[in-house]
């Protein structure tokens, strides 16, 4: 089978390596689509997450769709042929933060593109038969892909304390800010603020159904808001880029006793805040860990919006040409929202 490691920052390396059988309570899964994260592309650009660098070779991706192609002794309920989300993290279920319920927590957590542990850019992998959940009839496998990070956009309004007419902001519209900016509209907020500086990705906002869309690099982001609401500001800013003082901007732009939380992973391993913004408004900071008992509602949402949802992705490339997809995502080209890699 094909593995594209990643073996040094902007550099891929396709290599051939043997499918491993799967174990008991295992299923083995051809990978049909896997898309690209932003923290795949912070190790890509950057060679390293926030405070954690990469571990190099490494095999990245995390948002895969795939078919089942063999069972592990044990398993039921599944078919060779079978359709799949494939979930990226395997959790212990017996630390504290487990029994607790907060899995993506989990002290002995297995994320599968992380470090060492190997993602989704490969043909064939085996994982426990608890990490596939079916993909339904109507969407495809290629939007099928957009489960996990609408995953994580909905687990940052399990923070976002939203209320009946309330109002928002998004900062960063890239896949997980678009997706974002729809599940806000969803739930009823009454009023959302898009802001980016790459025009494609303001017009991808919008079609999420921003009200407003605004150009970080033509204008000041936080005091437009401001202004348009009439110097109260917003009551949650969600930062889903968290890049080029977007924290800053959130700090000013947030309501007195409103909330921000922080979707992006900063790049500085010691990010700077506007700290006394939040003082003075009693405004907490918020930061998501990627996704918590929020696939199967993503699932409901891309089953029962596929026309709203499934244009986030706007790029399909072929496998063996992972390098081109990352250096077209890194440098905004072609007006590229969510790219996805085709098996």
């Amino acid at each position: 089978m094909r593995i594209a490691q990643l073996v040094a920052a902007h550099q891929f390396q396709i290599i051939e390596g043997a499918p491993a059988a799967p174990r008991a309570g295992e299923v083995q899964v051809r990978v049909s689509y896997c898309g690209i994260c932003g923290s795949d592309l912070h190790n890509f650009s950057e060679g390293s997450v926030g405070d954690t660098p990469s571990v190099f070779p490494m095999v990245l991706g995390h948002e895969p769709t795939g078919i089942v192609t063999a069972l592990g002794e044990g398993v039921s309920g599944w078919a060779v042929g079978d359709k799949a989300f494939l979930e990226p993290a395997i959790y212990c279920y017996h630390c504290p933060m487990c029994l607790t319920g907060r899995h993506n927590l989990c002290d002995n957590i297995r994320f599968l593109s992380a470090g060492s542990e190997p993602g989704y850019f490969r043909d064939i992998v085996s994982i426990p038969v608890g990490c596939l959940v079916r993909i339904p009839l109507g969407v495809s496998m290629a939007e099928g892909t957009l489960f996990e990070p609408l995953a994580v956009a909905l687990h940052s309004l399990q923070f976002a304390d939203l209320r009946p007419g309330a109002t928002a902001a998004v900062f960063g519209t890239g896949p997980i800010g678009a997706l974002t900016v729809a599940v806000l509209k969803l739930h009823g907020v009454r009023r959302v603020f898009a802001v980016d500086p790459v025009k494609h990705r303001r017009e991808l906002a919008r079609a999420m159904g921003a009200d407003a869309v605004l150009d970080s690099s033509a204008i000041d982001p936080s005091r437009e808001i401001l202004n348009a609401t009439g110097g109260r500001g917003v009551d949650t800013v969600l930062d889903c880029v968290t890049r080029d003082g977007s924290l800053d901007h959130a700090c000013i732009a947030v309501a007195r006793g409103g909330r921000v939380v922080a979707t992006g992973i900063p790049s500085e391993a010691k990010p700077i805040i506007h700290f006394h913004e939040l003082r003075r408004k009693e405004a907490p900071l918020f930061n998501v860990r990627r996704s918590n008992h929020e696939t199967h509602l993503a699932i409901e949402l891309l089953r029962d919006h596929t026309k709203l949802l499934g244009p986030v992705v706007t790029h399909q490339t072929p496998f063996d040409s992972i390098q081109k997809a990352f250096t077209q995502l890194e440098a905004y080209e072609d007006g590229v929202g969510k790219s996805v890699i085709q098996y």
